[in-house]
């Protein structure tokens, strides 16, 4: 599993990545540009394995019913966002950031593991219909985690791995800490890995993803 923390991969770089082999929750592996968390992520791929990559980045849109006055939510946050709104401040912008870059990584994927099956449903993934699962995790407010050495960047990146692992190794259902409802999912990752060429089924577009919250952790 990598978990990826998306931001500007200019020098010095806010995107960093931790790799995690489950069922241990410390990370294997840390890195700081896209191209080696899709090697990452490939090569949990081999040999037929599942994998999940984890981005930090909004990834998936409320849309209000198309009646006379549904436009009075446009904007509105996501179930469980709290006072950190996808269409708000750094929100609006690492949506965008990580839209262009989901997209550039999920291409880098095809190349290295053509007829690849990727979903965003947990469900699909747990019953073994597709190899990669797609997710969303939320790192913010309090649940940013203590700056590690390798800075704050690498510290969600990591924060966001474990927190998956933990789930896990829980076993059971993964459930989503943040939704669209009341209103219409519009899954950016299920539209992203469509446009890069992977195998997904289009009724996603229309489904929540799964998100993960995060609480603080220690350094």
């Amino acid at each position: 599993m990598v978990a990826v923390d998306i931001g500007s991969v200019k020098s010095p770089s806010k995107f960093a990545w931790a790799a995690f082999d489950v069922p241990v929750q410390d990370a294997i592996a840390e890195g700081e540009d896209p191209s080696s968390a899709m090697e990452r992520v490939a090569a949990g791929l081999a040999d037929d394995r599942q994998a999940v990559l984890l981005l930090e980045s909004p990834m998936s849109v409320p849309v209000p019913d198309a009646e006379d006055t549904g436009w009075h939510w446009l904007g509105k946050a996501r179930e469980g966002e709290g006072n950190r709104p996808w269409s708000a401040g750094a929100g609006a912008g690492v949506l965008a950031t990580g839209l262009a870059q989901t997209a550039w990584m999920l291409s880098r994927l095809v190349v290295a593991t053509p007829d690849l099956m990727v979903t965003t449903q947990p469900v699909q993934w747990q019953a073994g219909r597709a190899r990669l699962l797609l997710a969303e995790a939320f790192v913010s407010g309090a649940g940013k985690p203590v700056p590690v050495v390798a800075g704050q960047h690498a510290a969600d990146a990591n924060a966001a791995g474990r927190a998956l692992v933990k789930r896990l190794r829980d076993g059971g259902p993964l459930a989503s800490d943040v939704r669209c409802a009341p209103h219409n999912p519009l899954n950016l990752l299920a539209a992203t890995a469509l446009w890069a060429g992977l195998a997904l089924n289009p009724d996603e577009l229309h489904n929540d993803v799964l998100v993960v919250r995060v609480k603080p952790v220690p350094a």
